[in-house]
């Protein structure tokens, strides 16, 4: 087994966050743009396509084309719940840095207590209980902004 060079792993540290910002606007866009769909009757999906568009990305939509044709998370279960993307990122960063982190990676305690307060219960207990459990206090999005790269 090789090991990776330490300058290797440097330069793939200060990289990590590349793109980020494109990637969560773009998030935010589909999952404001699911949600706007979602909650109104007859809408012109192309038209507020377009606007939402502009007013989260900072993009015009090009004349004639409907983003909503090729987002494939409209139908199949994720209708209405394409936030939920992000929202998890954020329960996950916060349970990865406030139980494991870096230096504690391996940590059985922590292993353990993930297994039996948030693995065992599968669907059986309130998921947001069962986090609050698993962290000890009420989660927040502070480990999210800090792994993107953003000052909390």
């Amino acid at each position: 087994m090789q090991t990776l060079p330490e300058n290797l792993a440097t330069q793939l540290r200060k990289v990590k966050n590349a793109n980020t910002g494109i990637f969560n606007k773009r998030q935010l866009y589909f999952g404001i743009l699911d949600q706007a769909i979602h909650s109104a009757d007859n809408i012109n999906s192309a038209e507020i396509s377009a606007k939402l568009l502009e007013e989260v990305m900072g993009i015009q939509s090009t004349p004639g084309t409907n983003t909503l044709s090729s987002f494939g998370h409209l139908a199949g279960g994720y209708d209405s719940a394409y936030y939920g993307y992000l929202w998890s990122e954020v329960y996950s960063l916060d349970m990865f840095y406030t139980r494991f982190g870096e230096e504690k990676l391996f940590d059985k305690k922590a292993g353990f207590e993930y297994r039996t307060k948030i693995l065992a219960h599968g669907g059986s207990k309130d998921a947001l209980d069962m986090l609050k459990d698993f962290l000890g206090r009420e989660p927040n999005n502070a480990a999210f902004l800090k792994d993107k790269g953003l000052k909390v």
